[in-house]
């Protein structure tokens, strides 16, 4: 079982940058495959970087080269820089765990542990 806790979201003009935190909890957590999704209002949850249990990462192409994500077992976190922030960045952000990586990484229904979210709010 793991725990996943967010935190780092908040407000930002156009331009500007933000880091997400995702705390997991559990004894297994270290050896899960890992995600970030965002989710707009009227919109359907989408991926937005992954990183597996060993570092390879993958992102969605609307996020390539601004956004990187990273992880670090020891501390059981990991985060999502956002640089160079849009409007249509906006959206909940959750961060996602699931053991298997034999399904593409953006599927959703993938994931089996989901934290509560945390908001982004980009302004022009």
């Amino acid at each position: 079982q793991v725990q996943l806790v967010e935190s780092g979201g908040g407000s930002v003009q156009s331009g500007g940058s933000l880091r997400l935190s995702c705390a997991a909890s559990g004894h297994t957590a270290a050896t899960y495959h890992m995600a970030w999704f965002r989710q707009a209002p009227g919109k359907e949850r989408e991926g937005v970087a992954f990183i597996g249990s060993i570092p390879i990462t993958a992102y969605a192409e609307s996020v390539k080269g601004r956004f990187t994500i990273s992880r670090d077992n020891t501390k059981m976190t990991m985060w999502l820089q956002m640089n160079s922030l849009k409007p249509e960045d906006t959206a909940m952000y959750y961060c996602a765990a699931r053991v298997s990586s034999s399904t593409r990484w953006s599927l959703a229904s993938s994931y089996g542990y989901w934290g509560q979210g945390t908001q982004v709010t980009v302004s022009s």
